[in-house]
């Protein structure tokens, strides 16, 4: 069955939701994260039965696409088309997908692998509630889960420690983590928290814990990245782009070998641009996933559809207003299910 045989016949909300195994803490900038947010997902439906349904990029006026046929909106080789549609990206790519009886990686060309690697974003600042000690429960309860690699949250010091105090208990996290799981990727995020010089005191008091990238130590400035490249503690991948990104500058950024992975959210930069960017992006990707779940499976499909991933963001918990969705996470590999669309089920 082709898409030109489909007419939207309903556009109807759908309220979704995370459930974290444990409440999630500070970073440098934020307070606490809480137990989960509650999102509004559309599902879309067609004149002969079809369904989608997904997160939208941002507000949109579902009305105006009542009526109009689905291949006005969606080409399955490129994405949305119309951009009154932009904002259902995601439903409609899981539609389409489904007409077509595929998985939606395989509808975006099946460049990566279905078994795609996924690293726990969970590791926030609870220690400074709970104390150190709870770190240590955490990066567990996430092991016991499936995840065998770990991004910290570092930058204690921009808001919430003194910041020689802050640092040291960065210091103490990153090094508690690498005794803890000495084979684990890890990986450290300071959400724009350091400045050049404490950024620089970090780096050479962890350099034996071999970090896998280092994300978001500052506002991006080119003088600042360059001097970073240079440093001889500095890890072998920066990663960048997820705050307000101008991805232009991004990829300049990447092209001068200043940046390595490229971070754009999921949602924030989209499906449809996704597809257009990755082809010349000259570094490594992994979309921002951090808040639903949901966000990690759309990740893994973006990684096994057009390659140019080697990890992504995995956010511990469970989708609210969803059954089943035959996603695995097992020894640190999400696999992805052989079901049409994004193959998840909503109640």
């Amino acid at each position: 069955m082709t898409l030109s045989q489909h007419v939207i016949s309903s556009i109807s909300p759908v309220e979704i939701g995370a459930r974290y195994p444990r409440p999630v803490g500070r970073n440098a900038f934020r307070g606490h994260h809480g137990t989960g947010p509650t999102e509004t997902a559309y599902m879309v439906t067609t004149s002969r039965g079809a369904t989608g349904w997904g997160l939208p990029l941002g507000p949109g006026d579902p009305g105006t696409l009542i009526g109009r046929n689905l291949f006005e909106l969606i080409d399955p080789a490129i994405g949305v088309t119309d951009s009154a549609a932009l904002f259902l990206d995601y439903p409609l790519h899981d539609l389409a997908a489904r007409i077509l009886d595929v998985p939606v990686h395989v509808m975006l060309g099946a460049a990566g692998s279905p078994q795609v690697r996924c690293y726990s974003g969970g590791i926030y600042f609870d220690d400074l509630d709970d104390g150190l000690p709870v770190i240590a429960q955490n990066l567990a309860q996430d092991h016991a889960s499936g995840f065998r690699d770990f991004k910290l949250k570092i930058g204690r010091g921009y808001r919430w420690m003194p910041p020689s105090e802050g640092l040291q208990r960065d210091i103490e996290v990153t090094r508690l983590a690498r005794s803890l799981y000495p084979d684990a990727e890890i990986l450290v995020d300071a959400n724009d928290g350091y400045s050049i010089n404490t950024l620089v005191s970090y780096l050479e008091a962890v350099a034996d814990c071999n970090l896998y990238w280092l994300e978001e130590p500052f506002a991006e400035r080119w003088e600042d990245l360059e001097f970073l490249r240079d440093h001889p503690a500095v890890p072998a991948r920066i990663a960048d782009g997820e705050f307000e990104p101008d991805v232009d500058r991004i990829v300049r950024f990447g092209a001068a070998g200043l940046i390595d992975v490229a971070l754009m959210d999921v949602i924030g930069h989209g499906l449809t641009a996704w597809r257009r960017t990755m082809p010349g992006l000259p570094m490594k990707a992994s979309p921002h996933a951090w808040g639903l779940p949901l966000k990690t499976l759309y990740a893994a499909h973006l990684a096994a559809g057009l390659g140019n991933i080697d990890l992504i963001e995995g956010v511990p918990g469970d989708t609210l207003g969803t059954v089943d969705n035959g996603y695995t996470l097992a020894d640190g590999l999400l696999t992805l299910p052989d079901r049409p669309g994004f193959g998840i089920l909503t109640l």
